[in-house]
């Protein structure tokens, strides 16, 4: 394939018409349109609807500029860095984090990491759905317990586990269910099971509040309104005070945060980076290292 067909194919989807692709890039109008004809006639399909007005990108275009342009942006990129003296991490990275650790980490280890590398332009935005890297564009993603995928690599940097927990006000000798927060349905299940030092036991709860945020359901906890299932770094500060109080852990693995990017590209310097930045951070990746970073 000739990659500089590609490349000027990629610089007409990406301006969206070969008359603005030619002004931006100081290019004959005709050469770009030649050299996309050709593109398109040595792979057999067509890349572009060409309508009198307009220049529309077909479902295969779209697919070859989705998983081209990275490639390319990477290639100038690479050629960029060896070209001003190699390993200093330089130019835009695009990470995708879910939501929770976002709110209560993210925006200081993006300040920090913006700080010891100033000439990365760090750009992270919060989703909890599995998106796709190469299709929207990321560098890295964060995610917590994903599900394999073969064209992901990567690493668990942060674990983290569930605690019920309540404020010292409640009563815990009762026989009667328990006022509970829980996220989520009210409908869920009436009955908990915790561990404690003496082993797994049930806990009858009485749902007070049903609220869709962790977030949420720690404020309302805290306010002595019922126990909670937590992470524990979301409350570590609070049990150091007393404010809260433990009841139990919750059955099961704990929650691992992962660091993901696609296993077919070179890792980039700035990714790299990130990623180092993240193993000083979180050097045992215990709950109490991320609770450091929470207010």
């Amino acid at each position: 394939m000739d990659l500089l067909a590609l490349a000027d194919f990629n610089l007409v989807a990406k301006h969206g018409g070969f008359g603005r692709a030619a002004r931006a890039a100081g290019r004959p109008k005709a050469t770009l349109s030649r050299r996309v004809a050709e593109l398109e006639a040595s792979l057999s399909l067509r890349l572009f609807e060409r309508g009198a007005r307009d220049l529309k990108l077909t479902e295969e275009g779209r697919a070859l500029h989705a998983r081209t342009g990275v490639l390319l942006r990477e290639v100038d990129e690479v050629t960029a860095e060896i070209a001003s003296g190699g390993d200093t991490p330089r130019g835009r990275l695009r990470i995708s984090a879910p939501l929770l650790f976002a709110q209560t980490a993210m925006g200081k280890i993006a300040a920090r990491f913006a700080l010891e590398y100033p000439e990365v332009q760090l750009e992270i935005t919060t989703d909890d759905r599995a998106v796709d890297m190469i299709e929207e564009g990321y560098d890295l993603v964060i995610r917590v317990n994903p599900r394999s995928d073969e064209n992901l690599v990567g690493r668990a940097f942060l674990h983290d586990r569930l605690v019920v927990v309540g404020s010292p006000d409640l009563d815990r000798s009762s026989d009667t269910p328990v006022p509970a927060v829980i996220r989520g349905s009210a409908d869920s299940d009436p009955i908990w099971t915790i561990t404690t030092p003496d082993g797994q036991s049930a806990l009858a709860i009485k749902p007070v509040l049903s609220l869709s945020s962790i977030i949420m359901v720690r404020d309302a906890v805290r306010l002595g309104v019922g126990i909670g299932q937590l992470p524990l770094s979301l409350v570590h500060h609070d049990l150091a005070s007393g404010r809260l109080l433990t009841w139990g852990g919750v059955p099961g693995p704990d929650t691992a945060l992962w660091t993901l990017y696609p296993s077919r590209r070179l890792l980039s310097v700035r990714v790299s980076a990130f990623l180092s930045f993240l193993r000083r951070a979180f050097p045992e990746g215990t709950p109490e290292e991320l609770a450091a970073l929470i207010d």
